[in-house]
């Protein structure tokens, strides 16, 4: 399968920045521009998942709470996880 790397991280900036709830955006965005240049194939893949996921749900995993769907064990979601919007002000 082959697809265009500068597509895929375009679509993903748009996507992490464009959300629906101001909060999400600017938590998404954030993560994603600390960390989009330095993601492998495969966690590029991982993060458009984690892109699938609703506001509420996210925002709850993010901050350790209860959510709806299984969390895979994967670096995108550890690094989601972890990650921490006031170091990036």
């Amino acid at each position: 399968m082959s697809f265009d790397i500068d597509q895929i991280k375009k679509k993903i900036i748009y996507r992490a920045n464009y959300r629906g709830t101001k909060e999400m955006d600017k938590l998404l965005g954030a993560f994603i521009k600390k960390y989009i240049d330095i993601l492998d194939d495969k966690d590029l893949l991982d993060l458009i998942k984690l892109l699938d996921i609703d506001d509420n749900n996210l925002y709850n995993f993010h901050n350790g709470l209860r959510v709806d769907f299984e969390v895979e064990d994967n670096n995108i979601n550890t690094l989601f996880k972890n990650f921490k919007y006031k170091d990036c002000k």
